[in-house]
Parts: C-alpha cells; structure tokens; sequence
C-alpha cells in the first residue's frame, strides 16, 4: 500500500471516504488515548474520552480547512471533551489519585516506581496546569501551539508551565533521593 499524505486523507475523509477516516483515526489514536489517559488517570475515562473526540472531530471535519495543523485541531478539541469531562468530575467526584497505567506489569520495578512518582506529582496539578504539562512534555507542542488549542496566549502557557514545574519539583526529588 502506498503512503497516502494527511492532507489527501482528510480531503477524502471530508467527503465521506470511511477509509480514509479510519487511517487518520488510526495515525492518531494513540496519542490521543495516552494524552486522555495521563490527564484522567484512568484507562476507561480515557477510552471514553478518545473515542467522544474522534466522534467530534468526524462530526465537524467538515469545518476543518488547514488554518492550522490537523494534530492541532485534532488536540484542541480532545481537550475541550477533557474539559467537559473534568466540569462534570468536580461536581460529582473527586479523581482517582492512581493511575491503572502505572500498574504496567511489563515495566521494571524502578521505571514502574518512577511512573508512579511522576503520574501522582502530575495528578496533584490542577487540571489547567496538568494539560499543560502533558501538552508540552508529552505531546511536544510548542508554546504557541499550546496557546492556539487552548484559546490563552503563550506567555499564560508559560506561566502555568513554570508554575506547575514548581510544585512537581518536590514530589520529583523524591524519585532521585529514592534511586
């Protein structure tokens, strides 16, 4: 099978080709899950969270005409179902503090240990700071790209980076004492 550009697949995905909206799901599936993942802390929040942003972007891929990167949109729109998703969190629970990933049995015991330290440390972030952090560390948007999906400007990105790298960095001494 030949390689097919992005753009020739959303052009033919926008006119209904199944195919081709199949291969972008499948382009982007994973990121979006381990985004959705490591922002909710629970696979199946974030299997629901996926597939409600897949469902959006299929339900209005007719309004997408490249002003910006397909990874881009595709993001800004996983993030307002996170946020939905956390709206509806705060008034009915509280998040769950351990992520089942961190549990990954094929990983060694010190990564596995390590995981642990980095998802709790990122789990104790406030939602706006935690997206941040995993848009820019995990995703590798930059600043201004960070901005446009979060409709903020980069220097409000910046901050909320800092300022989360501030309160991650105790939690995270603790992996370097520890090893």
């Amino acid at each position: 099978m030949f390689f097919q550009s992005q753009d020739k697949l959303i052009k033919k995905a926008q006119k209904g080709d199944q195919a081709a909206w199949l291969k972008l799901i499948k382009q982007h599936e994973q990121q979006v899950y381990n985004h959705c993942l490591r922002l909710t802390g629970n696979s199946h929040d974030a299997l629901d969270l996926m597939q409600e942003a897949f469902m959006s972007v299929y339900r209005s891929l007719h309004n997408f005409h490249g002003q910006s990167q397909f990874k881009t949109w595709l993001f800004s729109v996983t993030q307002a179902r996170c946020m939905d998703f956390f709206r509806k969190q705060r008034q009915s629970s509280p998040l769950e503090e351990v992520s089942e990933a961190a549990h990954t049995p094929s990983c060694p015991i010190q990564l596995q240990s390590d995981n642990q330290h980095i998802h709790a440390a990122l789990q104790a972030l406030p939602f706006e700071q935690r997206q941040i952090v995993e848009l820019k560390f995990f995703q590798h948007f930059t600043f201004e790209e960070i901005a446009e999906q979060l409709a903020i400007s980069p220097n409000t990105v910046k901050s909320r980076l800092y300022s989360a790298l501030g309160k991650m960095k105790a939690p995270l001494e603790v992996i370097r004492v520890e090893s």
